[in-house]
């Protein structure tokens, strides 16, 4: 038998999705929302979301007729006005992947040994990669279920505890809000890495030919950023910053392959030389330190899920090869190899940052710190648009009276309040580490796991001998590890380095 109109085919667990539409007559528009509904006692739970100022875009078509037809397809039902092809979404990936973390990548490889790190540095790539993989898969499984197009990282939380057992519902906002929380301080963490970034090469530079009287403290440089900062982040729009990423970009190329030149041309003194030491391992007190490192450094799953929403042929993005798998086969590959190289010049002296490493009396090292401080300036503003957007759209229908004071009053806030930590915390190193360990070991690790359980909890359910569960748990395990270690030990760090 056939079902009867506005009916749809039951998930797991007693539950199904509906899809809700109400035409608003003042705005024009559609308001549509995916409900789950019991279908045994026919009533609605919490929303799994709202496309009225929500990530989760509208289902095109009749879903009815798509369950009628078979699996519903959620590539088939993605309207993408101007959708990014293989390449395209390569290159994103690389961009949104290779930051200034990479400069700190002979950090990492001081604080685990030269062969250990190099070995560490592609286990810890490959299983960043994998829980991505994880993530996009539970992702296309709930898109199906929910029969909407693409759900946003948050989204993804909060559908999976939703469309889970029962007993899972009561966690959907929690889930979710814990991932915006974290994306938040995550990025607003990173804007705070920048400031200090920015002043420590500038302040090198302008030290070789100032006066003693006028080598001033590090973060009379940072409060010095803070008006400029506030200027160029006056500019609201995304299109309007994309002149500026491009030059950021070509300048940190530029600065990279400069680095690059100085890293194997170093001709070291014998007093270097022994300042210099390089260790095979170092002692397990430092694994925290390198952890925290290289996940703030290799780990962009941030900008997964937003390219693979918006590619022409999604498919491609995971799978062997894939465009995942090969972007990030050449991001551990350059991470890992900026990390050898740098520490094996340098040893123990390595900065946190490569570039402060470099000649102070050389003009061409001094423009390659100006040209990489310009350049992670310029990305100052890119980095701080989603927090903004993420803390902006919790909070504006608070302030619907006056909206854009309120927007400008919180938008500068934060700029100071990023500004303020960097002055309070100039340890560029443990700074790094800390960020790392908190945020990206979350986001990256503990909750791609979290969901892919809750996502095959009954369907298709753990697997033999629970291979799943004990899968995931070993990579929550993982993940809190890195975050407890890595914490205290970037802290004490921060405290007394």
């Amino acid at each position: 038998m056939s079902r009867k109109s506005g009916e749809s085919k039951p998930l797991h667990g007693g539950y199904k999705p509906q899809l809700i539409a109400q035409v608003d007559q003042k705005k024009g528009g559609v308001n549509t929302q995916v409900v789950m509904t019991n279908y045994k006692s026919q009533k609605h739970d919490v929303p799994a979301q709202s496309t009225n100022g929500s990530t989760v875009p509208l289902v095109l078509g009749n879903p009815n007729n798509d369950v009628e037809a078979g699996d519903y397809d959620p590539y088939q039902h993605r309207n993408i006005t101007h959708p990014t092809s293989d390449m395209d979404t390569l290159i994103h990936l690389l961009k949104g992947s290779l930051g200034s973390g990479i400069l700190s990548m002979p950090l990492a490889f001081a604080n685990s040994g030269l062969y250990f790190g190099l070995i560490s540095t592609f286990t810890i790539g490959l299983i960043c990669t994998y829980c991505v993989h994880i993530l996009v898969k539970s992702a296309h499984t709930l898109c199906r279920r929910m029969r909407v197009p693409s759900l946003g990282f948050a989204d993804i939380a909060e559908t999976a505890f939703l469309a889970g057992p029962k007993a899972f519902h009561q966690w959907a906002k929690f889930a979710k809000a814990c991932i915006n929380l974290f994306l938040v301080i995550d990025l607003l963490g990173c804007c705070c890495i920048y400031v200090v970034f920015v002043a420590k090469n500038v302040k090198q530079v302008v030290d070789f030919y100032a006066a003693d009287d006028y080598k001033f403290d590090t973060r009379i440089y940072m409060a010095a950023c803070l008006l400029p900062l506030l200027l160029f982040n006056s500019i609201k729009k995304l299109k309007y910053l994309s002149p500026f990423s491009m030059i950021a970009n070509i300048l940190m190329a530029v600065g990279l392959s400069i680095t690059f030149y100085y890293i194997l041309t170093d001709n070291p003194t014998e007093e270097q030389k022994a300042e210099r030491v390089v260790e095979n391992i170092v002692s397990p007190i430092h694994w925290p330190m390198f952890f925290g490192t290289v996940i703030f450094a290799l780990e962009g799953i941030g900008v997964v899920m937003p390219l693979e929403n918006n590619m022409k042929t999604p498919q491609h993005f995971t799978g062997c090869p894939g465009v995942l798998n090969i972007g990030m086969f050449f991001v551990i590959s350059l991470y890992s190899s900026v990390g050898f190289m740098g520490y094996k010049t340098y040893g123990k002296k390595a900065e946190g940052s490569i570039t402060l490493n470099l000649p102070e009396d050389k003009i061409l090292a001094q423009s390659v710190k100006l040209m990489i401080a310009a350049a992670v300036f310029l990305t100052y503003a890119l980095q701080f648009y989603v927090p903004m957007e993420i803390i902006w759209k919790a909070l504006k229908n608070s302030y619907q009276n006056r909206p854009t004071l309120a927007e400008n009053v919180i938008r500068y806030s934060l700029i100071v309040l990023t500004v303020g930590i960097a002055i309070c915390v100039p340890n560029l190193g443990g700074f790094i580490t800390l960020v790392g360990a908190v945020c990206l070991s979350t986001l990256g690790l503990i909750f791609p796991a979290i969901i892919d359980t809750v996502t095959n909890y009954e369907d298709p359910g753990m697997g033999r001998f629970k291979w799943r569960l004990v899968k995931n748990c070993l990579l929550v395990t993982f993940g809190l590890i890195g975050f407890v270690t890595g914490t205290y030990v970037s802290i004490i760090e921060i405290i007394y380095g």
